[in-house]
């Protein structure tokens, strides 16, 4: 048997763009827009607009030329920003798209979980689907009997079991869907980024059981934008950018790589897109913000500074928490804040409006280095809203730093110590 899990060899993947295709057009359509055609012609060139083939679809290419290996029982990251073609590289592994170039040769039973819910129907059961979801994979009745319990207890779902997973919250899906892919032993095991939408402890939970799938000896491949899971998870990490394979390498080398692109500091982020019309809320800024509400790159070590976040909230709702998570040149989580974290927010209806929310952090907290600042809202325990990966740089400096240099933790505080001689005479042994 051959030690190579994944083989991917040269894969393409180019999408259209831009105008609608039709999936057919009846005579009269065709008819009807031939004799239109000139008219919209002649329209357009009086307003100015392009014509011919600027009419055609554009095309994008979501991979360029990636190839790589998966070895049998190895566990392997994929990262990159958003739109780098990570998700498009599961589907074509999964068998849900075809690449446009190139190939991919995977050895083995394979299991995927690429968005909530995936191949679950919604008129059956979450018993049935369990059942479904384990004869796609080519598993006996007997086999799937012998997990069933192991299943239903993970996903925390057992009231539910019974019931039609069109009335699952997306929560409860994930947890469903998670627990299947996990316990029905596929050989191999594709996880996007969709543990978002899991409260922490569930997420934690899966870390721990993806662990555990890795130390039986099955081979998988985890797209994350969490560094920190990511560093403790993989041995190998890919880095995908622009649809091209940047990188490849030790996690710890390829994570501190990625974080540090293109980056000199960055005291200010502005998000430079239009607030799409399904969105409840947007991000639009985030500052580090120093002394006297000057903007910073760079932080001393023993002053403190504040991270301001600005967004826009475009329909009244409730228990929306705003996010920003810290994270070292390592890909570690150093720590996470919450607007919510407030009490007066905590489990409000937030009506429409742009809001402002300041977070002190006090100084002899953070360890000399640089720092990365991700942003998130979310709803808790229901979805995540909106993601904003890496959008500020900065460094706390050696300035004030009183401690040994080798002191080891993700953080050095300096604390409130009490210490005092309980004997005024000669040290006796007890």
């Amino acid at each position: 048997m051959s030690d190579i899990a994944i083989r991917v060899e040269g894969i393409s993947k180019q999408y259209h763009i831009g105008k609608k295709r039709e999936k057919y057009a009846t005579l009269r359509d065709t008819l009807t827009d031939v004799l239109a055609a000139p008219f919209r012609r002649a329209s357009k060139l009086l307003r100015g607009q392009a014509t011919g083939a600027a009419e055609l679809d554009e095309t994008i290419w979501a991979l360029k030329e990636v190839s790589f290996e998966v070895g049998r029982g190895e566990v392997v990251g994929i990262i990159g920003r958003n739109g780098a073609g990570k998700s498009t590289l599961l589907k074509i592994l999964s068998r849900i798209t075809e690449p446009t170039e190139g190939y991919a040769e995977i050895h083995g039973r394979v299991g995927s979980l690429l968005e909530v819910g995936t191949g679950f129907h919604p008129e059956l059961t979450g018993r049935e689907n369990i059942y479904l979801n384990g004869a796609i994979l080519g598993m006996k009745r007997v086999e799937i009997d012998h997990k069933f319990d192991e299943i239903v207890a993970f996903s925390e779902v057992e009231r539910f079991i019974d019931t039609p997973v069109k009335h699952y919250s997306s929560g409860m899906y994930l947890r469903l869907a998670f627990a299947v892919a996990a316990h029905l032993e596929p050989e191999i095991l594709l996880i996007d980024e969709v543990l978002a939408v899991g409260d922490a402890a569930f997420q934690k939970k899966c870390i721990g059981k993806m662990g555990s799938v890795a130390k039986e000896g099955r081979t998988v491949v985890f797209v994350s934008h969490n560094m920190g899971a990511i560093t403790q998870l993989c041995e190998r990490t890919l880095w995908l950018d622009e649809g091209r394979l940047r990188l490849s390498g030790l996690s710890s080398d390829v994570v501190a790589a990625y974080l540090s692109s293109g980056t000199e500091g960055q005291a200010t982020w502005y998000n430079p897109s239009a607030a799409p019309r399904d969105l409840e809320v947007q991000l639009k800024s985030a500052r580090v913000l120093f002394g006297d509400n000057r903007p910073t790159a760079t932080v001393d070590f023993d002053s403190p500074f504040r991270i301001e976040l600005t967004y826009d909230v475009f329909e009244p709702i409730r228990d929306l928490s705003v996010a920003y998570q810290l994270i070292d040149s390592q890909g570690s989580l150093v720590f996470e804040a919450m607007d919510t974290d407030s009490p007066e927010w905590k489990g409000r209806v937030r009506q429409p409006g742009r809001y402002i929310a300041t977070c002190r952090v006090p100084g002899y907290l953070l360890k000399p280095g640089r720092y990365h600042l991700s942003l998130v809202s979310f709803v808790e325990r229901v979805k995540i809203i909106e993601r904003q990966e890496g959008v500020l740089t900065f460094d706390v400096s050696e300035v004030g730093y009183c401690l040994n240099p080798g002191r080891l933790g993700v953080v050095s505080p300096v604390l409130e110590w009490e210490v005092s001689r309980v004997d005024g005479g000669e040290f006796r042994e007890v």
